[in-house]
């Protein structure tokens, strides 16, 4: 349905995967990502399809996982520009800061919290998206524009080709959080530019721009955005066209020569993400942003 957070069409052996909650800036909450591993799951079983297009409706691709509810608070309220994967940029939701409002978020956020499943299950569930693109076997054009942060760029970054349109900004924000990229993102920047282009984007969670983005070969090309379905369409359709003997062959040679720590790293991020969401050092930090105070780290 229209509705859903994610959308499915395939069309001439070529499959389109469409990012479906545009007035969130496609944060990817519990609901979305299980939809969008479905679909990946079922693709990569169809001999039909040779291309996939992975693309997002309205203004960006996606603002990465929706953070307050990994931490099982309450819905956040309108993501603003600086929304960087924790979908926290306004102050709150519909309740105000008082009354029966607020009363209301605290026993939405406990109930939350006593639902949910513990840290470890939550981001190895959402690891699977990660392993599913790591493994995909065809190639997938990856659609990018406007915000594309947190784990939506690891994930990008897990796919054979990237298209940006003019608008796209990128980043790895985990950092701003007080957390640590979990998708095997940083492994994909090392190989793309090694060590110092990936600790510099993950320690400072610095925005890139499309045009710096095609500098730096993180993206192939850079188009209008109005002609980027249109030119990721065309790669995907012209893979499509090609030899799938040739085209599998042609990925595994590419694939050889790139770092073989992809997995090994989700598997290192896993651990270490569970770790940071139980630390004092992330209650601190979130604790001094709602005291407007500067935190008080312990190293712990």
């Amino acid at each position: 349905m229209d509705d859903d957070p994610v959308l499915l069409e395939v069309d001439g052996g070529v499959a389109v995967v469409t990012l479906n909650r545009p007035e969130r800036h496609n944060a990817l909450d519990d609901a979305a990502d299980a939809l969008l591993h479905r679909y990946l799951d079922l693709l990569r079983s169809d001999r039909a399809v040779r291309a996939v297009v992975w693309r997002a409706e309205g203004g960006s691709f996606s603002t990465g996982r929706d953070v307050a509810e990994l931490l099982g608070e309450p819905g956040p309220g309108p993501v603003g520009a600086g929304g960087d994967g924790t979908n926290g940029g306004g102050a709150g939701g519909a309740n105000g800061a008082g009354g029966d409002g607020a009363a209301s978020a605290v026993g939405t956020a406990l109930l939350r919290r006593a639902l949910a499943p513990n840290p470890f299950e939550q981001l190895d569930r959402s690891q699977w998206v990660a392993r599913l693109l790591a493994d995909f076997p065809v190639p997938i054009v990856c659609a990018l524009k406007g915000w594309t942060l947190g784990t939506a760029f690891e994930r990008a970054l897990l796919c054979d080709i990237r298209v940006a349109g003019e608008s796209a900004k990128m980043a790895l924000s985990a950092i701003d959080h007080g957390l640590v990229p979990d998708s095997a993102g940083v492994a994909k920047l090392f190989e793309v530019g090694g060590s110092s282009l990936a600790l510099e984007l993950a320690l400072t969670g610095r925005h890139v721009t499309a045009a710096e983005a095609l500098r730096l070969g993180l993206v192939s090309q850079v188009v209008p955005d109005d002609d980027l379905d249109e030119a990721a369409l065309a790669l995907a359709r012209g893979i499509a066209a090609r030899p799938p003997l040739a085209v599998r062959l042609v990925r595994e040679h590419v694939q050889a020569l790139a770092a073989t720590g992809v997995r090994g790293t989700l598997g290192r991020e896993l651990v270490s993400q569970t770790m940071v969401l139980g630390s004092r050092d992330l209650r601190e930090m979130r604790e001094a942003r709602a005291q407007d105070r500067p935190p008080r780290y312990e190293r712990r």
